[in-house]
């Protein structure tokens, strides 16, 4: 294993990381501006108003999404175990 490939399986990885957690991240800062701009509005400054909504948002982005991100880290993972069992060339 050659530095070009222990850099290349990081840039896959890190990557991977960025695909599967964007959504969820994503979903959860559209809500969190969103309940901002409503609390600004409405002078209701509940601590715990912004929680609630971004979990109920992120699971439901997570049962959408969940088949799609378990293909790509299945994908992922066989790609290392291959590469593992015959070797880095």
């Amino acid at each position: 294993m050659t530095e070009g490939d222990a850099l290349g399986l990081v840039q896959q990885a890190i990557w991977l990381t960025m695909l599967l957690a964007g959504p969820v991240i994503g979903s959860a800062m559209v809500i969190g501006v969103g309940i901002a701009f409503f609390q600004a509005l409405t002078q209701v400054q509940e601590m715990t108003l912004t929680f609630v909504p971004k979990i109920i948002a992120g699971f439901i982005i997570i049962m959408l999404t969940g088949g799609y991100s378990g293909s790509l880290l299945k994908a992922f993972t066989e790609q290392i175990f291959l590469r593992i069992a015959i070797g880095f060339k």
